[in-house]
């Protein structure tokens, strides 16, 4: 698999990025170690974890299976560029949760355990805290970093004001700030070009999109769910509002002989300011099928007729919506 830069810095990271939110509540952790060790074999050198994954096994769990793996050795931690989260409420203490100092420290503390490492490579902002000053969030990152226990910091779902400002207060401490966002992008939802993937473009920062299949509506699922009808009162009514666009996208990614899955990876893999989007497979067979987009090359006319059956918002702010 091919690696590409994250962001503004040297690291390089595989062009696909295993998320791992299904092991523990969906996949056993049997079947999340041959996943993991696959994976490897296959080219993946980033791996996405949250300490608040686990289902019904409880937050953190998803971290313990994956420092359980890593506690086998073989050489599976200095082959991986491990990324892990912050924000999400960890117990019933006030201080369990978001991005104070306080809670950034120990939350770190506890991922470091979980995972069976010294440190983390992208510890991620999971969500952006209001109330709590860039000031005193950069001064508890940069303290990890100066301890070894972090490399990078990176956010997840900011707006690109967020991002902005959190760089901008980074600058003026003569920290290196953000180097990756993790945004929701998908053929289905593209807001994030009017702003956040520019803002992303012009400060060196990493995308990394999260549900790349629109939450199951762009793998396949007119012909998974014979219409909809065996799929869930929610899932029915999602496909009722996308039918016609589904419909035709199905049908070009038959012309081009190419699973639907594929071809929506494919798509954001052509998009300049993608880095790694993130794929969450819950079996090994999803795992192998998703290797197939890293080998498409779509056509300027299939973009466009994706373009044309999936619109986004125009393009950048505020060309996209003003004179």
């Amino acid at each position: 698999m091919q690696t590409t830069r994250l962001g503004r810095t040297g690291l390089q990271v595989s062009r696909l990025c295993l998320g791992t939110m299904n092991f523990g509540p969906l996949t056993p952790e049997p079947e999340s170690f041959a996943i993991m060790d696959r994976s490897l074999e296959l080219g993946f050198n980033f791996f996405d974890t949250a300490n608040v994954y686990g289902g019904k096994s409880g937050r953190g769990a998803t971290e313990e299976i994956v420092g359980r793996w890593f506690a086998q050795g073989g050489g599976r931690r200095e082959r991986v560029v491990l990324a892990t989260k912050v924000y999400g409420r960890m117990g019933d203490h006030p201080n369990m949760g978001r991005c104070s100092a306080f809670h950034i420290r120990q939350a770190c503390e506890e991922s470091l355990k979980r995972l069976r490492t010294d440190h983390i490579d992208l510890y991620q902002m999971h969500h952006i805290d209001r109330d709590t000053p860039w000031d005193e969030v950069w001064q508890a990152m940069d303290q990890l970093v100066a301890q070894g226990k972090v490399l990078y910091v990176g956010s997840s779902n900011f707006a690109a004001w967020h991002i902005a400002q959190a760089n901008g207060v980074a600058s003026a401490r003569h920290s290196l700030g953000l180097v990756s966002e993790q945004s929701l992008y998908n053929l289905t939802a593209r807001t994030i070009e009017l702003e956040v993937l520019p803002a992303c473009q012009s400060l060196g920062v990493a995308m990394l999109p999260w549900s790349p299949l629109g939450g199951g509506m762009l793998g396949g699922i007119l012909a998974k769910t014979d219409g909809g009808r065996r799929a869930t009162e929610m899932v029915q009514k999602r496909i009722e509002t996308y039918r016609p666009q589904l419909e035709r996208f199905e049908t070009l990614c038959k012309a081009l002989g190419e699973s639907p899955a594929d071809v929506a990876v494919a798509w954001l893999l052509h998009q300049p300011a993608v880095t790694s989007p993130i794929i969450g497979p819950r079996t090994m067979d999803q795992l192998t099928g998703a290797l197939r987009a890293t080998e498409i090359t779509l056509s300027e006319e299939s973009l466009k007729t994706l373009d044309e059956i999936w619109p986004g918002p125009g393009g950048a702010a505020p060309e996209a919506y003003a004179w």
